[in-house]
């Protein structure tokens, strides 16, 4: 964020300085007044979120309902030791902290459904980003966005995957190979969505070896999610500074 110096001129708070030499003072002053909701902090959600701390973000609405576990270490940016058993969003609001304490941030410790998304979402955000497993609950984010003409993306599946070449932006009916884009764009057209800006990719889920038994979950890598959480985070702070 700018501040004065004893001069009175204006300059760059050190931790943005190399930011500000591409947006200038109002680049950061627009990402100041910024508020931007992410959704599901996981392995895409968090980094999603630190990249977004690290850009001058203002404001920042984080939601999960689960705590940190041993099992989010290989990839999730804000689970670590010293996290470890906090709920996610007072472990993100703790290592955005660390990075700019003067990121106004507000944790919410709950499970989105299709029925209380209006309830935790703010409706007055600038940007939210999706970054969760739940389908209904993702075509929901999509209608609260549209409804309240809030800019949105929706990141589709990172697990399984080797590749983060391979992740693009597009359209969610223009995308092909992606299983959970095909099983989304049913239900985007069942509940009258016509379009859904997308992170997906195009590589072909790979085989996992057998589990121990049970609910055994989806492989992930400690490079695919994080990397497509940072490439959502772009997306949105190139929204809001109109970076075309």
């Amino acid at each position: 964020m700018p501040r004065r110096t004893r001069e009175g001129e204006t300059t760059v708070e050190e931790r943005l300085v190399r930011l500000g030499l591409l947006v200038g003072e109002e680049g950061l002053a627009k990402l100041a007044r910024a508020h931007v909701c992410v959704v599901g902090l996981g392995g895409v959600g968090g980094s999603c979120v630190m990249a977004l701390a690290r850009s001058g973000v203002g404001e920042l609405t984080l939601i999960d309902g689960d705590a940190v576990e041993k099992s989010n270490f290989n990839r999730q940016a804000i689970a670590d030791e010293g996290t470890l058993g906090m709920p996610k969003p007072e472990a993100a609001a703790a290592k955005v902290a660390a990075v700019n304490p003067g990121i106004r941030v507000h944790g919410v410790s709950a499970r989105l459904t299709p029925e209380n998304v209006a309830e935790f979402v703010p409706g007055d955000c600038d940007f939210i980003i999706d970054c969760i497993d739940d389908m209904p609950v993702k075509v929901a984010l999509a209608l609260f966005a549209d409804g309240r003409g809030i800019a949105h993306v929706s990141s589709m599946g990172t697990a399984r995957k080797w590749h983060p070449e391979r992740l693009a932006f597009a359209d969610i009916y223009s995308t092909k190979v992606c299983p959970v884009c095909k099983a989304m764009r049913k239900r985007l057209k069942d509940a009258g969505v016509e379009r859904l800006q997308v992170l997906y990719s195009e590589e072909t889920p790979a085989v996992q070896v057998p589990g121990p038994g049970g609910d055994v979950p989806l492989g992930s890598t400690a490079f695919v999610p994080p990397v497509a959480g940072i490439m959502l985070a772009g997306h949105a702070v190139r929204t809001i500074l109109g970076v075309e």
